[in-house]
């Protein structure tokens, strides 16, 4: 089964796929710092613990060898951890779905753009992949400028899954770019 690479260099930080043992203590950290920031749009931080923490760097490993979920962690020059990024089988065969976070330390500087433009070319790297979609809620202006900025095309809007995230509005929207697209950009080589 083909899958993306384990390590993805995007110049100023890589992404590299979480280790289960070895990055505990730095992402429990980092996403300590980053609750107050996260709580509008994630529902799961309420749920955050060591154990809740553990469990998800667990699964990462079980995920990524089923093909299910590649997730990433967003590692510094210095190591710092600055976010989390994911890829995953959308409900379509053929598809992608690509999500992503950062610290608040680190935003506001395209890393979250670059990050996703990376996590996109791995998937389309992987040959059954037709296109990669990014869906996020309505109200969250930060996440839908990623998917803006790299000429994805806005496809659905409609109710979203429970439960909706705090400042949420409760409609989700889907962005998509399929492979033929991603193809003619300068950030598909």
């Amino acid at each position: 089964m083909a899958r993306p690479r384990e390590l993805i260099d995007c110049g100023d930080f890589v992404l590299r796929r979480w280790r289960e043992r070895e990055d505990f203590a730095a992402a429990f950290a980092l996403i300590e710092e980053s609750l107050e920031h996260l709580r509008p749009w994630e529902t799961w931080v309420e749920a955050h613990d060591e154990e809740n923490t553990r469990a998800f760097l667990a699964r990462t490993g079980i995920r990524w060898q089923d093909g299910e979920v590649y997730n990433y962690a967003v590692v510094l020059p210095d190591g710092t951890l600055a976010g989390m990024g994911q890829a995953y089988r959308a409900a379509h065969p053929r598809g992608a779905r690509l999500g992503y976070w950062l610290h608040p330390a680190a935003t506001g500087r395209g890393i979250a753009t670059r990050a996703a433009a990376a996590l996109a070319r791995e998937m389309f790297a992987l040959p059954d992949v037709e296109f990669v979609e990014i869906a996020h809620d309505s109200a969250n202006t930060s996440s839908a400028a990623v998917p803006r900025r790299l000429g994805f095309t806005e496809i659905r809007r409609g109710r979203a899954a429970p439960p909706v995230p705090p400042a949420g509005s409760g409609t989700e929207v889907v962005w998509r770019l399929e492979r033929a697209e991603w193809a003619d950009r300068p950030e598909s080589r």
